[in-house]
């Protein structure tokens, strides 16, 4: 029989590391939550098979193949103070995951994998990050609570999905996903901002011609008009007037009314009353919403493909896939599933019922529960998803250009209108006397 090496937190906080007889992963997994073991990290033991399979009541016994040798815990001589947080950028949190991962993936367990990026110094303050998250796993705290504590840069989300790993003994595996994620993230900001400098350009040449019209032009071609026997000015040059010269003797008015209102509206969606209320809006925003919904999706499929596929039960993984996911609104909808499959529901069945789930990610979920392989099942989807999301961000980019062109077209094109037709109007006024 298989035998697997891991290294687990007890209930009380203290590190477990030993050996394990199990017949899969699964099993192991099982048999470590029996006892109330959270693994960090689980692999097969290369070159160990045990020659005999004990019973096992879920109590701790050297017979049933469970060889536990628990680590003394030494406080750390040098503790990161909340108040001192390391703030890093994003290509920062990116290196540092990417280089875990690749450590992880290695076969390290997760404490020499920190302390050996403690020693690159081509990480640069990231070393002081990997020291303080040791420190912090070497006293038996959660990888994932050791990251909220040393930096805010992390995230609820990247956090969650630590934890996750965690409990699948997966962690590998999940931040190699997580430091794709944040690539993604970064490529779509740089093309985002590339995509925008153009337009911004536009908008604010936009702007200087407006400002130009209404200051300058509009002014002088009212003096001239007014001036012309029997001139008057035509009833939209005249509007165009009046909003200009209540603007200039009002401007500061409508500057603080729209300061207080974006600071109402902040401090609005940051109250925790609202945020389930936001949240369900966010989803409904042109062209925004579906990004959101998408993005949730490829990221709910990817984790609960990890998981499934690392042993852990289906319940227990929609569990941890609900912890990871920040909108209210969608995780209300993954609270519902969990309830249904916990009546013992098929997981499509209780997608259905939810009524928040798209038709194509449910059938491809139904199939792989009627082939036995959910989690396979669970990745094609994530990978289908991607590429609707790549197509609707590339969508969104694409229409950014001709919206602002038409939007400036049409606010000079009119202004240039209503000018030359008021000289127009003012000529035949002149030579019809």
């Amino acid at each position: 029989m298989p035998v697997f090496a891991y290294k687990a937190l007890s209930s009380t906080g203290a590190v477990q590391s030993g050996q394990i007889d199990a017949g899969d992963r699964g099993e192991a997994l099982r048999l470590l939550d029996r006892r109330g073991l959270q693994p960090v990290s689980l692999k097969q033991a290369t070159g160990v098979v045990s020659t005999k399979r004990e019973k096992t009541d879920g109590k701790p016994s050297a017979k049933a193949g469970f060889r536990a040798q628990e680590k003394p815990i030494t406080k750390s001589k040098e503790e990161v103070s909340e108040g001192g947080q390391l703030k890093l950028k994003r290509a920062e949190v990116v290196l540092f995951t990417e280089e875990l991962a690749d450590m992880l993936g290695a076969g390290l367990q997760l404490e020499p994998a920190l302390k050996a990026m403690e020693g690159r110094q081509e990480l640069g303050s990231l070393k002081d990050v990997a020291h303080g998250i040791r420190s912090h796993v070497r006293d038996g705290m959660n990888f994932s609570v050791a990251l909220r504590k040393i930096s805010p840069s992390f995230g609820p989300l990247y956090c969650s999905l630590a934890a996750a790993g965690e409990a699948s003994g997966a962690l590998d595996t999940i931040l190699k996903r997580q430091a794709h994620y944040l690539n993604t993230l970064s490529e779509l900001q740089a093309r985002l901002i590339l995509a925008m400098i153009y337009p911004a350009f536009l908008v604010f040449a936009g702007l200087g011609v407006s400002v130009v019209f209404v200051t300058i032009l509009i002014p002088q071609l009212t003096q001239l008009i007014e001036s012309a026997p029997g001139g008057k000015l035509p009833g939209p040059i005249q509007l165009l007037v009046t909003v200009s010269d209540h603007l200039g003797a009002y401007w500061y008015v409508y500057v603080i009314l729209l300061i207080a209102g974006g600071l109402f509206f902040k401090a609005w969606k940051d109250n925790d009353a609202n945020r389930p209320t936001w949240d369900r809006v966010k989803l409904q925003i042109p062209l925004a919403g579906p990004v959101i919904s998408s993005r949730f999706y490829v990221q709910f499929l990817e984790t609960m493909a990890n998981l499934v596929g690392n042993g852990l039960t289906l319940l227990r993984a929609l569990e941890l896939s609900r912890d990871a996911t920040q909108n209210l609104s969608l995780r209300s909808s993954l609270n519902e599933v969990i309830d249904q499959v916990g009546d013992g529901r098929a997981l499509s069945k209780a997608m259905v019922r939810t009524g928040h789930f798209p038709a194509l990610l449910i059938d491809m979920v139904s199939v792989g529960e009627q082939t036995g392989k959910i989690d396979l099942s669970l990745r094609r989807a994530a990978e289908r998803y991607d590429k609707e999301l790549n197509k609707d961000l590339n969508r969104i980019m694409a229409l950014i250009m001709p919206t602002i062109l038409i939007v400036m077209a049409l606010l000079i094109g009119t202004m240039a209108y209503l000018m030359i037709n008021a000289i127009f109007q003012t000529i035949s006024n002149l030579n019809g006397r």
